[in-house]
């Protein structure tokens, strides 16, 4: 299983960014799939979960940091989970992981780096 994110970039304190993850397989196959962010020296933390099976109407979850600001999706179409995150703050610049999760398999995609600068 291969995740494949993008979307990461540079961009000022109250702006927008849109994460992809897009998977090698159906991601309706995964029981859920997310995203995480680290920081040198931090542990990586979870910022957003998304069911994925298809009768779920997929169902999410939220870091309290970013509730209100960052929405998580998925096209089963695309195969792919989204980010939508506004109102980035310089809290929020973190290499951004997608992650993917089949009963005991955990799936990492390679990281995308999300930078919030004046």
């Amino acid at each position: 299983v291969q995740l494949q994110a993008s979307g990461g970039g540079l961009v000022q304190p109250g702006g927008s960014l849109r994460l992809s993850c897009s998977a090698s397989i159906r991601i309706f196959s995964m029981d859920v799939m997310g995203w995480y962010r680290q920081v040198p020296g931090k542990e990586r933390e979870l910022v957003a979960t998304i069911n994925t099976k298809i009768r779920t109407g997929g169902s999410t979850t939220y870091a309290d940091s970013v509730k209100g600001r960052f929405t998580i999706s998925r096209d089963i179409s695309e195969n792919s989970v989204y980010l939508q995150m506004n109102n980035l703050q310089p809290e929020d610049a973190a290499v951004y992981y997608c992650n993917g999760r089949n009963g005991p398999r955990i799936y990492w995609g390679q990281g995308t780096l999300v930078t919030v600068s004046s």
